[in-house]
């Protein structure tokens, strides 16, 4: 029996592996993981179907025309690497682009890689899944508490009020809050006397499971939270605690706050400004409450206000850094220190792009940008792309058209272990070995749980012959790279390479950590990378503990409540109190138990049953419509159409749409077969990437105005 930890999602849960050869026979949840506890999603049955996948590409290909052929490693490795320095070295650095998917973070090999691979491209064109996902969330971390590591996160397991917003934690078991198993921590939420509100357009897995469901009109969580905390204003309800000598900004807050009264901004929302009222009184009495909103508050217009008032909420009724409350985690690794010196350090507006001139965020622009940075002439443009574990395509607003723009790279390099949607366009592809057959320890989502833990997973299979890792792929390329820029850049990746393997920067990692036994101690009592490999199930490192104000990194050390960028994007938002509101239909997305990202279309056992990619109809705007249930409709915005079939249903409120996310691959090459038999169209045909939610870049993929009408 094999023990280790899940790869697929943000859970991270425990897995018991049994298996005979090199032929997986079971995958079960391992109960004495001390995060998970025995729980398991479908998901993990997927890397089985990964490991026996006869479509997943083990060999490097390279393009010849419009087909690819089999090339050796250390042939196609050398070319591509010398081809990416020379474009560098021609265009200059801004030609050469990347582009990391949000696999990277579960990765530790990848997620080292690849922070070498940006150090050593230096290229301002920077591009990842945060501008599609979490981006206002960290952009209001960084302004708040000096950091976009330093992200709070619910102590769900003896929380008594949670306030759920845009999320749907039962079927993503946490994001941005690793907690395996939801369903049952919500149960003994509401089991210990506490309570669960849902604030979403949909009544979602998670809100059937709650207390209180209400609906909201999609894109004004800002108008929501704004209200709310006027109301914690207005009737005293601001209990700011021991962190109050270490608040900035109260009164400003106030002053901004003051025009949103919960009567003004009921027909922007939906929500009665009752409700609103008796959600602020829960909130402030609460012995342990939390607001946690994700990926439904990030993509939206009012992202990042939204990101930023859910903490002020929570601060003002002094439920930061306090058990049940939202509280800094105690990782082994210190996630924040590492983005220090791999300076990956928070910034905004130090470049814009070449096009648009939208302005970078937190390091990266816009990935709704990429296509016309690659299309459009001129200085400085986009001529070569390196992907790592990413499809954009299905994934970015209009991905057809940025399909058809990486078409047109000079070059284009992939780390993907699938030709799909986006990797048919490369030129090389460069494979890595499964989730199964390598070591992996995790960086980030350990930092992001709800109990402090650490696991180390050894690889269950052996690799076969000649195959690499992601961090063997991504230094390998990094010394090529520098080898075309001069023996000096060559001689500094080699030295990086060498000290920034996995095993030597985890060692280090977990020595400097907050439980981490030093570097000069050889018998010291805590952790080192030794101790941790002994324990295959895992390390309980105990419940979150109050760390504030010692982990705070402004530049005055107070927490800033009031951000400048952010109190006049509230202003502007002021204006619109009075504004009639648009009619007609809004769509958003959804997510399922048996996705997560695109290629696991491409595994039998979580595609099987009956087609997911429906759209969510309430039955009043069917019926006004002429539309009968399980009828083909066809869903038009101003980016695109597409045509899928309806589900009439009250599950989504009056004058809203839904349809998933990670579908659409009609037409998809002949190596993902399984996922070109999945019915479903991309919902990301349907979102502009000429609307970016205006603080962070990041594409607004939820609320989108479109139009419904009998296909055909």
């Amino acid at each position: 029996m094999h023990y280790r930890a899940c790869p697929l999602c943000e859970a991270i849960c425990g897995l018991e592996v049994e298996t005979q050869g090199d032929r997986v026979v079971s995958i079960r949840g391992d109960r004495e993981d001390p995060l998970s506890r025995g729980y398991l999603c479908p998901k993990a049955y997927a890397l089985k179907d990964l490991h026996e996948d006869p479509d997943r590409l083990r060999k490097p290909l390279r393009r010849r025309g419009r087909d690819f052929e089999e090339v050796s490693w250390d042939e196609a490795l050398a070319e591509a690497g010398q081809r990416l320095g020379q474009l560098r070295k021609a265009h200059g650095r801004w030609a050469v682009a990347s582009y990391l998917g949000n696999p990277t973070v579960h990765n530790l090999g990848a997620g080292l890689g690849a922070i070498l691979l940006l150090r050593t491209l230096r290229s301002r064109s920077r591009f990842s899944a945060t501008t599609l996902d979490q981006g206002p969330r960290q952009l209001a971390c960084y302004w708040m508490y000096g950091s976009q590591a330093l992200l709070p996160v619910p102590d769900l397991d003896r929380t008594r009020f949670l306030l759920i917003l845009g999320a749907n934690p039962v079927i993503s078991n946490g994001s941005l809050m690793t907690a395996p198993g939801m369903k049952g921590r919500l149960e003994a939420i509401r089991a210990r006397g506490g309570q669960v509100v849902v604030v979403d357009p949909r009544r979602t897995e998670t809100a059937e499971l709650a207390d209180q469901h209400v609906f909201i009109r999609p894109g004004t969580d800002g108008f929501f939270l704004a209200a709310l905390v006027h109301v914690l204003f207005e009737e005293g309800l601001v209990r700011l605690g021991r962190l109050e000598p270490h608040l900035r900004g109260v009164d400003a807050v106030r002053g901004a706050t003051a025009p949103f009264s919960p009567e003004r901004t009921e027909a922007r929302t939906g929500i009665p400004a009752a409700t609103v009222r008796a959600l602020a009184h829960q909130l402030a009495e609460a012995d342990g409450g939390a607001v946690y909103g994700r990926i439904g508050t990030c993509t939206q217009r009012t992202g990042t206000i939204s990101s930023w008032l859910q903490d002020v909420a929570n601060i003002l009724c002094g439920q930061l850094d306090r058990p049940g409350g939202v509280m800094f985690t105690t990782p082994a690794l210190d996630v924040p220190a590492l983005a220090r010196k791999t300076g990956l350090v928070g910034h905004q507006g130090l470049w814009r792009s070449r096009v648009r001139g939208a302005p970078e965020s937190l390091g990266e622009l816009p990935t709704a940008v990429l296509a016309e940075e690659i299309t459009t002439p001129g200085d400085d443009r986009i001529r070569a792309l390196i992907t790592v574990a990413g499809n954009p395509v299905l994934s970015a607003p209009a991905g057809d058209k940025l399909g058809q723009a990486l078409g047109a790279l000079e070059l284009m390099v992939s780390v993907d272990f699938y030709l799909n949607e986006t990797t048919r366009h490369a030129h090389y592809i460069f494979p890595p070995v499964g989730p199964l057959e390598k070591d992996h320890a995790d960086l980030v989502l350990h930092a992001l749980a709800v109990r402090n833990t650490i696991r180390y997973s050894p690889r269950v299979l052996e690799p076969p012959a000649g195959s690499k890792t992601d961090w063997d792929i991504l230094s390998s390329l990094v010394r090529h790279i520098a080898r075309a820029q001069g023996p000096r850049a060559a001689l500094e990746a080699e030295l990086a390479t060498r000290a920034f393997s996995p095993d030597r920067a985890l060692e280090l990692l977990l020595r400097t950590g907050p439980h981490g036994a030093g570097l000069g101690s050889l018998f010291g009592r805590g952790l080192t990378l030794a101790k941790l490999k002994a324990a295959p199930h895992g390390i309980d490192l105990g419940p979150l503990e109050p760390r504030l104000p010692g982990l705070i990194g402004t530049a005055d050390r107070k927490i800033q409540l009031a951000p400048q960028p952010a109190l006049e994007a509230l202003a502007a938002l002021r204006r619109e109190l009075g504004a009639p509101r648009a009619e007609g239909l809004v769509l958003v997305g959804r997510r399922e138990l048996r996705t997560n990202n695109s290629w696991m279309h491409n595994s039998p056992s979580l595609t099987k049953g009956p087609a997911r990619c429906t759209l969510l109809m309430h039955p009043s705007d069917a019926a006004g419509r002429g539309i009968a249930d399980g009828a083909r409709v066809r869903v038009q915005s101003r980016a695109g159409t597409v045509d899928v079939p309806v589900s009439i249903t009250d599950q989504v409120m009056a004058g809203v749409v839904s349809l998933p996310h990670g579908y659409g691959h009609e037409g998809a090459p002949a190596r993902q077969s399984v996922a070109a038999a999945v019915p479903g169209a991309s919902v990301n045909i349907l979102t502009d990437p000429d609307v970016l939610e205006p603080l962070s870049g990041t594409a607004v993929l939820s609320g989108v105005p479109v139009e419904v009408q009998p296909a055909g």
